[in-house]
């Protein structure tokens, strides 16, 4: 006879493998709650997990302990803090950084993310709605529409989340009246309507008493409408109506476990894929076969957008990370100029024409922006002229990337057409964007192949082409070491062309000024130039006291590898002030010459330069012996 506890225990373990199968298979629904400060999403929040027995006894223990320890307003639990996880959250009472809580009902699963009300926190905002298939926009019906609720409905937009429901919270607090909850939902109407949001569900709830939340309330007997936890049960999620687009997969890496097998793995962003269908690698746009689809489990007749597989062809093409799959008859678009909108994340303002990281699904590449076309006021809707963008405010921006990239429109694709922007030096995610379309002259400018190739150039000259790239103070003695190389190199038989900064603001550059803008097309100019020269076979010498490592960084990442040779002429700024020869420090320290570096302009050294050297110890000829013998051999 079987031991009743084990008969006990055996009984428990299949309960718990039905109701792990059970949620397995169930869809997944990720949604935000945002809003202004003090609406009631994390009390929201916390009543849904509440409502879906989402919290364990001793967490439920601990919540009754806190809310005794804060105060509840009478309730027995404060429902708030079981999202407010930062000791900073709760001692204010408010969210500040995004929190993101699991709960499961009888017909789906959900992600919530917690976004933060302030106006300072809107860059956390944009992060969890980024991936978002809906957005329970709450508004405390004590105030109706305000800033914040236009803000975060505008972002919303922008970043694609077409499933919108307005849940007016507390209403308890105007005991449930019907007129107040019917104005608030005509005023956001009207506001909808007017930034291109279609369709919105509109709920009367009370996140404190649970009002029509997860059962209707007997407080609001003139709503006819579903609750809030059946509106978010039966809604369309993204990975449904992506499998109804074209097939699109970002390859993330080259699967070659051994030389009989050779896959390409990744996420499918949109459509379907299975067996004998014609795909098109992009940007190549070769096209091939599917011979297989393959995934841990086994191989598959069909996958579907949201899953992650491999890919196996007929026809051997060439693709790698950063390349699309794609539908061979409807591809996405290739090009390498854009016009997006940007949400700018950082404390330090966006920096025209400096180049950044541009991370678009698996491709990563070097892009520049344009000043802004206008910033968007999402307080009224506004466009206003903008010279560059700040934390949090919003532009629409031309983008210029270093390659063609494949893309969709944001509002057709997600994954191909949002991108975030990553600071070169700092690594540090600056900004996040949403590509609009390509821009016409992208499409009509080709790049003309030679017969003569750079290779050819370089041979002929007998010598391996250089950017000998020499930054430093003014008056460090950058122009003068840099002659003197070119001098010894012109003696070794070797073909160079020296590119001095003055010389070259009387004709290529006459137009800019030295502002920081200015100062950074004068460099990304120089670059172009320098690399024009190397692709002749020339050993290119700069002088120029670029001035910004990231400017620095963006000529070296133009140049061929290995090629580029940053050399600090190091002397210290009170040297450098002493010899005055052109007498511009003096003019600097009087104020009659603005943004001069070292005195109303920064200069940020290398951090590690290719080769270093210092003035004070050396001559101008010892320094141009130094570089030389570094550079060697030249072929």
């Amino acid at each position: 006879m079987t031991d009743p506890i084990y008969q006990t225990d055996a009984l428990i373990a299949e309960d718990i493998e039905a109701y792990l199968e059970q949620h397995q298979n169930k869809s997944m629904l990720r949604f935000i709650t945002c809003g202004s400060v003090d609406d009631g999403k994390s009390t929201l929040i916390g009543r849904l997990l509440y409502d879906s027995k989402m919290i364990f006894e001793d967490q439920l223990a601990a919540l009754e302990n806190d809310s005794r320890r804060v105060g509840t307003q009478g309730q027995d639990i404060d429902f708030a803090l079981l999202v407010d996880g930062l000791a900073a959250e709760r001692e204010q009472g408010i969210t500040i950084d995004v929190a993101y809580r699991f709960f499961a009902t009888e017909k789906r699963k959900f992600i919530v993310a917690d976004c933060p009300g302030h106006e300072q926190y809107t860059r956390n905002m944009v992060t969890g709605a980024s991936t978002a298939d809906c957005a329970v926009i709450l508004i405390d019906a004590r105030k109706g529409v305000l800033v914040q609720t236009r803000r975060h409905s505008f972002l919303c937009q922008q970043l694609g989340i077409r499933n919108l429901v307005l849940a007016v919270n507390k209403m308890d607090l105007i005991d449930y009246d019907e007129t107040k909850f019917n104005a608030i939902v005509s005023d956001y109407a009207k506001f909808a309507e007017s930034i291109g949001i279609e369709s919105f569900n509109a709920v009367p709830i009370s996140g404190l008493a649970g009002d029509n939340i997860t059962s209707r309330s007997d407080n609001t007997d003139w709503y006819g409408g579903p609750v809030l936890i059946d509106l978010l049960e039966t809604m369309q999620i993204s990975n449904t109506a992506s499998q109804k687009k074209p097939f699109r997969m970002p390859i993330q890496w080259v699967n070659r476990p051994n030389l009989d097998f050779r896959g390409f793995s990744g996420l499918i962003a949109s459509g379907t894929v299975k067996p004998g269908d014609e795909l098109r690698s992009l940007p190549s746009g070769k096209t091939s076969t599917v011979k297989s689809v393959v995934t841990m489990d086994g191989e598959l007749n069909e996958a579907v957008a949201g899953q992650s597989i491999t890919i196996t062809l007929e026809e051997e093409i060439d693709c790698s990370r950063g390349d699309v799959l794609a539908t061979a008859d409807d591809p996405p678009e290739v090009a390498d100029q854009f016009e997006s909108t940007i949400v700018w994340m950082d404390d330090e303002p966006l920096v025209v024409g400096r180049g950044y990281w541009l991370k678009l699904g698996t491709q990563m590449v070097s892009v520049t922006i344009a000043e802004p076309k206008y910033e968007i006021d999402v307080n009224t809707m506004e466009h206003l002229a903008s010279q560059t963008l700040n934390l949090n405010q919003i532009g629409v921006c031309e983008i210029t990337t270093d390659r063609r990239i494949v893309f969709d429109p944001y509002t057709e694709n997600r994954a191909l057409g949002g991108f975030i922007l990553i600071d070169k030096i700092t690594n540090h995610t600056v900004g996040a964007g949403m590509l609009h379309f390509s821009l016409r002259r992208s499409q009509n400018v080709h790049w003309q192949p030679t017969d003569i190739t750079r290779d050819h150039h370089a041979f002929m000259k007998n010598q391996t082409p250089r950017v000998l790239w020499f930054t430093g103070l003014s008056g460090s003695g950058k122009s003068t070491i840099a002659n003197e190389v070119e001098k010894k190199l012109a003696l070794m038989n070797r073909h160079t062309f020296l590119l001095d900064g003055d010389n070259v603001r009387h004709g290529l550059n006459k137009d800019l000024g030295f502002t920081e803008s200015d100062r950074i097309e004068n460099i990304r100019r120089i670059g172009e130039v320098a690399k024009l020269m190397t692709d002749a076979g020339l050993i290119v010498l700069t002088a120029f006291i670029s001035p910004f490592r990231a400017d620095r960084q963006l000529v070296r990442d133009m140049i061929d590898g290995g090629e580029f040779i940053e050399i600090h002429v190091d002397t210290p700024l009170e040297i450098a002030e002493a010899r005055d020869v052109k007498g511009l420090y003096k003019k600097a320290r009087e104020g009659k010459l603005k943004n001069f570096t070292g005195i109303d302009s920064p200069y940020e050294p290398p951090e590690s330069p290719e080769i270093r050297v210092n003035t004070v110890e050396m001559t101008p000829e010892e320094a141009a012996d130094h570089i030389i013998a570094k550079i060697l051999p030249l072929k």
